[in-house]
């Protein structure tokens, strides 16, 4: 019960403002008639009294002219020459509130104001020129004293404000980070979606129908066709099977003996030769050439690579049309970058990603690969004759963007 009352009260301020005041005005108008001249007619307490205790129950509203309408008061009580009122004491709690919410010149001023009633009534009221200096030093102590209580309290209520606004904004940080970071992992499966089923498709929609075409002449070809497209189909599976268990179990741990195919790791520039193998296989004249000192790349950045070049490889296979007689993919290792180039000299004016339609998921998804490592992609015709697609990875970046890259953490 009493930590429920004080929650009332600590919740609801102005009303227990609204209260004291109401409970000292009857008091003071008691009390005060005691002390009032006889020429003095009551009524005049009775209003001064109401306009102080009316401006003490505004003080936490509007603290500066409350205390203003409290001080007005205070000078009139002065000029009737009327005795100190009880309702007087309200003018510190006052002060206290000023001091707390308002400017620190604003409130030393206020301060000084009711330091200077103080110093002109005191006389009047008192008897002994002794006494009255004790008085004034006595009220100098109080007023300095609700000053600084008053303006330490304001200045712990800024601090704690400015903790709650900080906590907010730490807040909406991180709900503007997971948001952030939601984006980019959506962004980071649909890349590796569209590379997975769209060179996959390809492979297996050119052999199917390399297979219809051959099915009687040449049963043989049409064999090696749909082995193809056994060989192709299963190796789509098992790497969309790798990233649809991790989107399933996140960041769960797991055994380190755990040998489910699902955990194997991406492919990368050891896996380049198959890829390489896997496209020849499919009917696309395709060599690899490498140039260069060879070194070591973090994993992230082999995926990409990986990734760059299926992709090409795929546009080739679908864009590059009937007469396409080679495809040349390199690596050109030097100090200052890898470069990865697929070119090819098939026909150049066939809509393909990045080319004369500027379109295509493959060249988004390239560029953004190449830019996690701070390189570029571009695809376009080549001088030559022929369309090339070009990216470039700068030496010595880190693995910063494996964790956006990688389908396995």
């Amino acid at each position: 019960m009493y930590r429920s009352v004080l929650t009332w009260l600590r919740n609801h301020p102005r009303a227990v403002d609204g209260t004291v005041a109401g409970a000292v005005f009857p008091y003071a108008v008691l009390t005060q008639g005691l002390y009032t001249p006889e020429d003095l007619p009551y009524a005049v307490v009775v209003l001064l009294s109401a306009g102080v205790c009316l401006g003490y129950a505004f003080r936490r509203v509007r603290p500066l002219p409350a205390f203003a309408v409290m001080m007005a008061f205070a000078f009139a009580q002065w000029a009737v020459v009327l005795d100190p009122m009880v309702v007087d004491v309200l003018l510190l709690p006052a002060l206290f509130t000023v001091a707390g919410r308002c400017d620190r010149r604003v409130s030393t001023a206020v301060a000084g104001l009711l330091g200077v009633w103080a110093a002109l009534a005191l006389p009047r009221w008192g008897s002994q020129p002794l006494a009255v200096v004790v008085d004034m030093l006595i009220i100098a102590v109080v007023i300095g004293v609700a000053w600084a209580w008053g303006r330490a309290a304001g200045l712990r209520r800024a601090y704690f404000d400015g903790l709650k606004e900080r906590a907010a904004q730490l807040e909406r940080e991180r709900d503007q980070q997971a948001r952030i970071a939601a984006a980019e992992e959506r962004a980071r499966i649909a890349r590796e979606m569209h590379d997975i089923v769209s060179h996959s498709l390809s492979v297996v929609v050119a052999q199917a129908d390399g297979a219809a075409f051959v099915l009687r002449s040449s049963p043989d070809d049409a064999e090696r066709a749909v082995q193809t497209i056994a060989d192709t189909g299963r190796s789509a599976m098992d790497e969309m099977r790798r990233m649809l268990d991790v989107l399933r179990e996140g960041d769960e741990p797991r055994p380190q003996d755990d040998q489910r195919p699902g955990y194997g790791p991406q492919p990368g520039m050891a896996d380049l030769s198959q890829l390489v193998e896997r496209a020849r296989r499919s009917g696309l004249p395709v060599e690899m050439a490498v140039t260069g000192a060879e070194r070591a790349l973090p994993a992230g950045m082999q995926l990409a690579v990986y990734r760059v070049v299926q992709e090409a490889l795929t546009n080739a296979r679908k864009h590059a049309g009937p007469g396409v007689s080679r495809v040349e993919v390199r690596l050109a290792y030097t100090p200052e970058a890898l470069e990865v180039s697929v070119r090819d000299d098939g026909d150049a004016t066939s809509p393909r990603p990045g080319g004369r339609s500027g379109r295509g998921h493959g060249l988004v998804g390239m560029r953004e690969r190449a830019a996690a490592y701070g390189g570029s992609a571009h695809a376009a015709p080549s001088p030559e004759g022929g369309f090339a697609v070009v990216a470039r990875f700068p030496a010595g970046a880190g693995d910063g963007g494996a964790d956006r890259l990688r389908a396995d953490p």
